[in-house]
């Protein structure tokens, strides 16, 4: 299984690199399923290898002047705060046996993989939803404008600090819808943002992680290769035409970690 988590690991860049976002939704699952990595520490893992991963990618973005560092800052300061107070009071207060329910018990890397699992069906709703003309652009005034970013900041912010994945899925269309920005900048920004985020909830947790130093550098590398080819795709391949393509493997992904998780304990 090792063989395919390293190649999906390149995958994993290569989606960041051309939409922005939706390759690090698949970061933990990887590490869970086939690197049998416990789903807690997957997040911090994850948390790591899409933090520099996006990281790495936003530097092309940076030279061709497509990231806007005042709206990265606006949106990331929010999340930031999230991600600080969701890895440092609320991961570390679940217990590691939640409920039971007759034979099955909820653990804590249960309840992880139910709530990632969850989100990936919203995510990739998102993505294969089509929008044309004032829905893909809804009119707001100012006000709503900046209390929708800051609000959509913390929620993104505590997605990320409670199950390691950026949330790009989540940034780029309240970049777009909200804020305006083109498409290719709005990709450019959110790796930025993501990798804000991802870096700073990693820190936060290294005080109570074990880090297996030599294994994430082996995964980041193969992500960092997926993400400059990705960087490289984006100038010839329309991210709007892979992202509903990417939206229905999220989907299955999805689906597949809810009935493992509920009836293959």
């Amino acid at each position: 299984m090792d063989v395919f988590g390293y190649i999906a690991s390149v995958f994993i860049g290569i989606s960041l690199g051309i939409i922005g976002g939706g390759g690090s939704i698949l970061t933990v699952p990887v590490l869970v399923y086939l690197f049998s990595i416990d789903a807690a520490l997957a997040t911090v893992y994850s948390l790591f290898i899409v933090g520099m991963t996006s990281l790495a990618g936003s530097v092309s973005y940076f030279k061709k002047g497509l990231i806007n560092l005042k709206t990265a800052l606006v949106f990331g300061i929010p999340s930031i705060a999230a991600v600080f107070l969701t890895r440092t009071y609320v991961v570390t207060a679940i217990p590691d046996e939640i409920f039971s329910l007759g034979n099955f018990i909820v653990t804590k890397n249960i309840l992880l993989m139910l709530v990632f699992a969850v989100l990936m069906l919203f995510a990739s709703f998102s993505m294969i939803k089509k929008c044309r003309g004032e829905d893909c652009f809804p009119s707001e005034n100012h006000i709503v404008k900046n209390s929708a970013v800051i609000f959509q900041g913390v929620f993104v912010g505590f997605v990320t600090g409670l199950i390691g994945a950026g949330g790009g899925f989540l940034i780029i269309p309240a970049l777009v819808n909200l804020l305006k920005l083109d498409i290719k900048k709005a990709i450019g920004t959110s790796l930025f943002i993501i990798a804000l985020n991802s870096l700073f909830g990693f820190v936060v947790s290294l005080s109570h992680s074990e880090i297996d130093w030599i294994f994430i550098l082996k995964i980041l590398g193969l992500a960092i290769f997926g993400v400059f080819i990705g960087s490289r795709l984006s100038s010839k391949i329309d991210g709007k035409k892979l992202k509903p393509a990417f939206g229905w493997f999220v989907l299955v992904m999805g689906v597949y970690i809810l009935i493992k998780e509920i009836f293959f304990q």
